[in-house]
């Protein structure tokens, strides 16, 4: 299973999880290490076990696509506005 693609197929459904433990709404921040650990945690809940660094890679990844497609707008450089509602 390609995780990138898991992550942007099921995006309400991953940040709706992410908003259970993190602010997550339009215009609320979000940052770096919170989508890193929202993605280790949301992947073991699945029972798949990501490690630090994978998860960072894929963190960067599903980051810069949002970017690209006007849903993240950065605003430094580990953190950015989220420009979509849930």
């Amino acid at each position: 299973m390609d995780l990138l693609q898991d992550l942007i197929s099921n995006k309400k459904l991953f940040f709706s999880f992410m908003k259970e433990k993190y602010p997550v709404y339009k215009e609320s921040n979000i940052f770096f290490r919170d989508l890193q650990y929202a993605i280790i945690n949301y992947y073991m809940k699945k029972g798949k076990i990501i490690k630090y660094q994978n998860a960072e890679k894929l963190a960067l990844k599903f980051i810069e696509k949002l970017v690209n497609e006007g849903e993240l707008k950065n605003i430094s450089n580990n953190a950015w506005k989220v420009n979509f509602s849930l």
